[in-house]
C-alpha cells in the first residue's frame, strides 16, 4: 500500500462516516443529536483535509457515493449508536494504515489527529451503547 493509496482509502471511510451520521441523525434527540451535528461536521472537515492531500500529491479526490450499505440496520438510537460506532472503528482502521503509510509530516499529522479524534468519538458511542470498555489501548487494529 502507498500514502495515496491509504489517503484514498481514508478519504473513502470518511465519506461513509458522514453518509452513516446523516442516516442516524433521524433515530437521535436531544444532547446525542446535538452531538452527531458535531461529529458530521468534524468528518467533513476530516474529509477535506484528505482531498487536498490528494490534490497536493497529483491525484484526484474522492468523491462520495450515490449511497452506502450501514452494517447494522438502523432503526432507534441504541441501533444508531453501533452504526456510528461501526462507521468509527472504520475511520480508525484508515488513519493507522495512512500513519504507517505517511511519506510527509504534513500527512503524518492527519493521520494522527484524524485517528484521535475517531478514537475519542468511539468512546463516546461504546458509552451510548453500553459497551465496555469504553477506550482500546490502540485503536485502529
Amino acid at each position: 500500500m502507498s500514502q495515496n493509496t491509504a489517503l484514498d482509502a481514508a478519504a473513502d471511510a470518511e465519506n461513509t462516516a458522514v453518509f452513516t451520521y446523516g442516516v442516524i441523525t433521524a433515530f437521535t434527540a436531544g444532547d446525542v443529536r446535538n452531538t452527531v451535528a458535531e461529529y458530521i461536521a468534524a468528518h467533513r472537515v476530516r474529509r477535506d483535509q484528505l482531498n487536498e492531500a490528494l490534490l497536493a500529491a497529483g491525484q484526484p479526490e474522492r468523491t462520495p457515493a450515490a449511497g452506502y450499505t450501514l452494517p447494522i440496520e438502523v432503526t432507534d438510537e441504541a441501533s444508531s449508536a453501533k452504526a456510528a460506532l461501526a462507521a468509527e472503528n472504520d475511520c480508525e482502521h484508515a488513519y493507522r494504515a495512512l500513519l504507517e503509510q505517511a511519506e510527509s509530516s504534513p500527512v503524518r499529522r492527519i493521520a494522527v489527529d484524524g485517528l484521535t479524534d475517531c478514537a475519542l468519538r468511539s468512546s463516546y458511542w461504546r458509552g451510548i451503547a453500553g459497551q465496555k470498555p469504553l477506550t482500546v489501548a490502540f485503536p485502529g487494529q
